[in-house]
């Protein structure tokens, strides 16, 4: 079990806490963290009615405020930002310069959307520019120097900083924001957004509090360290937060991120359940549907969430999965279009969109949509993949390799990078190299059991026939102890070149086994009756079948130099049915 803070021992103590901060969050209209708090407080006990947290205490300076910041507050919540920004300048409280500093930042914010929206098209998103951030940055720094600045207008600050792309600045004050309130989840979803890898992590001083338990689990999934995430959360429900839905979610999307499709598929149906009005993370769950090819389950998915909110960006994601499946790739992309135009930031819809140019060949707007999406996140190895994948189509393999390392980087255990790297070694006659991508695809588990093949068919390119033989041997016993049948399982090729090798080898009876399996094949069939006859032939002849096992390297361990490949014995087919 993971260790966890002592707090967490007292959940009257951090229900009070939630139970603070979702008030003081709703107050400065920050909606997203006071619903992370809600939702936490709701998944633990009811407070007794003597437990409950007192109301804070108010300062002088809150009392001269409180009709200018109820009158803003109000305009605030119709979002008529400038009118709520006039009402609240010259007001000194703590609470009413946040409100003032964050209605000016998002009128800002949303006259860029606007203008967005009215001029451009979703993928030239990054040309507007809020410009209100200037003079913010301006004012809160002044204010910093002075230490005026408490944990809500210090995330602020970081906003501002990270959204002029002054990013090594803004991860010091979200860390200085994290110390100086501990309990606002925004604050540390931000700083999130700027780790980009374990060491950057290691080297932040952060408060020690039970809410940093949430942040590493969610840092965690992000950085793509499943396993560590996984045992946090689980460490988590087990100290009393069992119910939370949002842990619920969170383990389903780490189970997506390791492909463990059935186990979040069934965390999803088991969140849509106790939860079935839920709209976040349903663009995921639309994913693992779309990757099953689940139509019915993704049609029903896209009808239910058009019913409940049909212009939020995980409904415009869903659908646009539906008619990817449908292969309505024009309206597919259409959708994502959508979804940008309600979140340019939105990571999957630019990664998804660029998925559909590429089925519709237009690689130019799929290398943009891509780029945006390494732009939102430098993490999203899917982005570097699909790069890889555009450049390869270019036939451009040079530029193509670069962004599967950066894939393969962000997802070392992934086989899917490790073949699209070997492929591009091949392409780029780097046969060493391409030969250990193949190999260790293998040793990390092949999901699309391609790695041993392609490795085969190099060593048989080159030459290498023990080698091939040795791989196309494993291949075959790999391709049957999986029990499924695969479209693209290449079998019979194995058997054919075995059949060719044993026979070269005076291995009559191996020969002779793989022939009579080439026939359950109709691609090989008349091969394997030729060589049939061949063995037959040679069988008359009366020369003899050799008994010598100990062939070059198929059956000893390689040398130093080649692809380390296990040990088979030359029988081991016959226990193969397929």
């Amino acid at each position: 079990m993971a260790a966890l803070s002592v707090e967490l021992q007292d959940l009257v103590g951090v229900k009070q806490q939630l139970v603070k901060i979702q008030e003081q969050c709703r107050e400065r209209g920050l909606v997203h963290s006071a619903k992370w708090a809600s939702e936490l407080a709701f998944a633990l006990n009811p407070l007794p009615l003597n437990k409950l947290p007192s109301p804070p205490e108010l300062t002088e300076e809150d009392a001269q405020d409180l009709d200018a910041l109820c009158l803003a507050k109000s305009y605030f919540d119709l979002k008529e930002y400038d009118r709520a920004a006039y009402f609240l300048r010259g007001c000194r409280s703590q609470k009413a310069y946040f409100l003032y500093m964050y209605s000016r930042y998002l009128s800002g914010e949303k006259k860029k959307d606007d203008e967005t929206v009215d001029s451009l098209g979703p993928l030239e998103k990054g040309q507007v520019r809020n410009e209100a951030l200037r003079e913010l940055r301006v004012e809160l720094s002044k204010k910093h120097s002075a230490g005026e600045l408490d944990g809500f207008s210090l995330y602020l600050y970081g906003v501002v900083l990270r959204k002029l792309d002054l990013l090594k600045e803004a991860v010091d004050i979200f860390v200085a924001a994290t110390h100086a309130l501990p309990l606002h989840w925004g604050a540390w979803l931000e700083l999130c957004n700027l780790i980009t890898n374990i060491e950057m992590l290691k080297s932040l001083s952060l408060p020690d509090c039970w809410v940093r338990d949430f942040f590493m689990a969610h840092m965690y999934t992000e950085l793509q360290m499943i396993k560590e995430a996984l045992q946090k959360y689980q460490s988590l429900m087990e100290a009393g937060f069992a119910k939370s839905t949002y842990i619920i979610s969170q383990i389903a999307v780490a189970y997506h991120n390791i492909r463990d499709i059935d186990q979040a598929l069934d965390l999803f149906n088991e969140l849509r359940e106790q939860d079935p009005f839920r709209i976040e993370n349903m663009d995921t769950f639309s994913n693992l549907l779309y990757v099953r090819s689940m139509k019915p389950e993704l049609s029903y998915l896209a009808h239910n969430l058009v019913e409940i909110d049909k212009y939020r960006v995980e409904t415009c994601c869903v659908i646009g999965n539906y008619y990817s499946l449908r292969s309505q790739h024009e309206k597919a992309a259409l959708y994502f279009q959508r979804a940008l135009k309600l979140n340019p930031r939105c990571l999957g819809a630019w990664t998804l969109m660029g998925h559909e140019y590429m089925e519709m060949k237009n690689t130019s707007a799929a290398i943009q949509a891509y780029r945006h999406a390494i732009e939102v996140n430098k993490r999203d190895y899917r982005a570097w993949y699909g790069l890889g994948q555009t450049y390869e189509i270019l036939k451009m393999p040079f530029y193509s390799l670069y962004y599967y390392r950066k894939a393969h980087q962000l997802r070392p255990n992934d086989s899917r990078m490790l073949v699209a790297l070997g492929e591009c070694y091949e392409k780029l006659s780097q046969q060493v190299e391409a030969k250990k991508c193949y190999w260790r695809a293998y040793s990390v588990g092949d999901v699309e059991r391609m790695a041993l093949l392609k490795l085969a068919k190099l060593h048989e390119q080159l030459n290498e026939s023990d080698d091939a033989a040795q791989s196309y041997i494993i291949y075959i016993q790999d391709i049957f102890s999986c029990g499924e049948q695969l479209e693209h399982a290449e079998v019979s090729t194995a058997l054919r070149y075995l059949g060719q090798y044993y026979f070269k080898n005076k291995l009559y009876d191996e020969a002779s086994l793989c022939a009579q399996r080439c026939c359950d094949y109709n691609d090989a069939r008349e091969e394997g009756k030729a060589l049939l006859r061949q063995i037959s032939a040679v069988r008359e002849q009366g020369e003899p079948s050799s008994t010598d096992l100990s062939l070059p390297s198929v059956f000893n361990p390689l040398s130093s130099n080649t692809t380390p490949v296990r040990r088979v014995s030359p029988l081991d087919l016959s226990s193969v049915t397929p």
